[in-house]
């Protein structure tokens, strides 16, 4: 009878310890209403990792996911984004851990200028620095494994101005080939074909791009005036594009360009020197790509900004009228006491 009663006694707390160990494995670890996201890094420690999903969760939840990992994985986990949902429960989150099944973010390539501020808008978003992105941009040994025609200069044409789902940690490396295989599919065989027409390599579209976006907003424009800086290039006029000087002197503060600035000694100054700079002044935007692919053929090679400060300009055949439209708008800036 004793016997009997003691097997009883013992089966209870089986049950019991089987219903506690049920509920801190199943039950919903997350205390926000939302999906949250659980960031591990490289250098993550136990301890670490489990301050982290104390932010979010439930302590029973956090030590249940790392009693199983301790146990199940030996204390191991792979980084990454991972989501925590109002639902998900220590099993499932461990076992994502454990096979680094970690969620996607949606990362925004944005029409920045230079590496810097291209290294400094998207970094912030993913698990690798800012500096860390930019010892690839900036150094042609680590840019090698692109192939020929990318360098310090061009790799900035491999980001086009649009969003991407990549994984939080996703190496430089990694980010710049998925990158590349991207401008590919945008260079369809349509785009490369005009881009042919013109006598232009795809990189050179977008530098020209770059040079039209900068010059100008409006958009029924642009076709315009890479129609007019083509001109320029099929004639070996210089550019002469203020956007290149501001580029060149790092300098994109500058409302005036004046007579001083036009020889700065650079290979981006398209007034110190004939032809396209060596590589896009700015991510170009795929209106700039296309206006310079659909671009207007006339016959005009100068322009100048409206004395109506709109933001649009006038456009010239020849040099005289272009000095009398350049008269107009420098007296309205000046009038506006614009320097």
């Amino acid at each position: 009878m004793k016997n009997k009663y003691s097997r009883k006694v013992v089966l209870i707390f089986l049950f019991i310890i089987i219903g506690v160990t049920a509920f801190y494995v199943f039950a919903p670890i997350s205390k926000e209403k939302e999906n949250v996201y659980l960031y591990i890094d490289n250098d993550d420690t136990p301890d670490s990792l489990f301050n982290k999903m104390e932010e979010h969760c439930h302590d029973y939840g956090a030590t249940a996911v790392m009693t199983l990992s301790r146990h199940f994985n030996k204390g191991t986990f792979h980084p990454g984004r991972y989501t925590i949902t109002p639902t998900t429960n220590a099993f499932v989150l461990f076992r994502n851990i454990r096979n680094g099944k970690q969620e996607p973010l949606n990362l925004v390539i944005p029409e920045v200028r230079t590496r810097e501020k291209l290294a400094e808008a998207i970094a912030p978003n993913l698990m690798m620095s800012k500096e860390e992105l930019l010892r690839y941009l900036n150094n042609n040994d680590s840019l090698a494994f692109l192939g020929a025609g990318i360098d310090t200069c061009t790799v900035i044409s491999l980001f086009m101005p649009y969003t991407y789902e990549v994984y939080w940690n996703i190496s430089p490396r990694k980010l710049l080939k998925k990158m590349q295989e991207n401008h590919k599919t945008f260079w369809n065989d349509e785009r490369k074909a005009k881009a042919k027409a013109l006598g232009l390599t795809p990189i050179e579209v977008q530098t020209l791009a770059s040079i039209v976006d900068e010059e100008t907003n409006y958009l029924p424009e642009k076709p315009t005036v890479a129609g007019m800086y083509y001109n320029r290039l099929k004639t070996e006029m210089p550019l002469q594009a203020d956007p290149t000087v501001k580029f060149a002197m790092q300098n994109f503060a500058l409302k005036r360009i004046y007579n001083n600035m036009l020889l700065y000694p650079s290979p981006y100054n398209t007034y110190y020197v004939t032809g396209l700079p060596p590589g896009p002044i700015r991510i170009a935007s795929v209106a700039g790509i296309d206006a310079v692919l659909n671009l207007h053929h006339h016959d005009f090679l100068y322009m100048c900004a409206k004395d109506d400060l709109s933001g649009s300009h006038v456009f010239a055949v020849t040099y005289p009228e272009h000095l009398k439209n350049a008269a107009k708008y420098t007296a309205a800036i000046n009038a506006r006491g614009i320097k």
